[in-house]
């Protein structure tokens, strides 16, 4: 690889300054998560949108998607709506529990109205019905990363309201009445996926895999230990309560 000089010569950068910068450009690109099963299609469009400059990972399943989505932040997403396994308005429902900001587009082979107005209502940003033109989807993506770039500078909340308790997790304070309890990484981070969906059933699956990074038999032994902790801590209000939700998981409820 090589670089212009102001001279008009060019300097050959080194093998290590050459990977280096090639990792740089890799990083800058915008990430972006394909989820389609059709495999021909989800190896053209990931194709397509590498060769225009996106970091595009791709999973043929909706378990396979959301363990990508959990494993590494991305500024846009890209769900197929029929998928096996996990279809992609579940997906999105649960991409949502983590990360409320990310940019979802929906691709569908259906065109009827009530799927549409489905696809809004669990988060998505834009819907394209199969066919499409490449160059359709390029631009819809760039309209949205742009809006989305507009926001950027709205930094995540690090203080939560729930009742008279007021939740510092940059400091993992639980402040209530001018006394705190200091919490642990783990308390604090399971915490905050709970005041993040506020009144809202939170799965036992999605929070084991977003805190404790897997959802084995051991990893929920101990966080059924600090759910109990956190109960504890959030009777300093009684009309803040942690529920279990039957078949479900938990709901953090004010």
């Amino acid at each position: 690889m090589k670089e212009r000089m102001p001279s008009g010569r060019f300097r050959s950068f080194t093998a290590p300054a050459a990977r280096s910068f090639t990792l740089l450009l890799f990083t800058l690109m915008p990430t972006i998560l394909l989820v389609e099963d059709d495999p021909n299609l989800g190896q053209l469009v990931q194709e397509y949108l590498t060769m225009k400059g996106y970091a595009t990972d791709r999973a043929t399943d909706g378990n396979q998607g959301l363990q990508h989505f959990m494993n590494k932040a991305y500024d846009l997403c890209i769900f197929d709506v029929m998928m096996p396994k996990k279809d992609g308005f579940t997906l999105a429902k649960e991409v949502r529990m983590g990360d409320r900001d990310v940019p979802i587009i929906f691709l569908t082979a259906k065109s009827m109205q009530e799927d549409t107005i489905q696809g809004f209502k669990v988060g998505a940003d834009d819907y394209i019905t199969k066919p499409f033109s490449m160059e359709e989807l390029l631009l819809r993506i760039q309209a949205i990363l742009r809006r989305s770039q507009r926001s950027a500078d709205a930094t995540e909340p690090t203080t939560y309201q729930i009742g008279n308790l007021a939740f510092d997790y940059q400091h993992q304070l639980l402040i209530h009445n001018g006394s705190s309890q200091r919490l642990t990484s783990k308390e604090s981070e399971l915490l905050k996926l709970l005041a993040q969906n506020l009144n809202q059933p939170v799965s036992r699956s999605f929070a084991l895999k977003m805190v404790w990074g897997d959802d084995s038999y051991f990893n929920a032994r101990s966080m059924d230990v600090y759910v109990t902790k956190l109960r504890k801590y959030l009777k300093e209000d009684p009309a803040v309560q942690l529920v279990n939700v039957h078949g479900e998981g938990f709901k953090l409820i004010v």
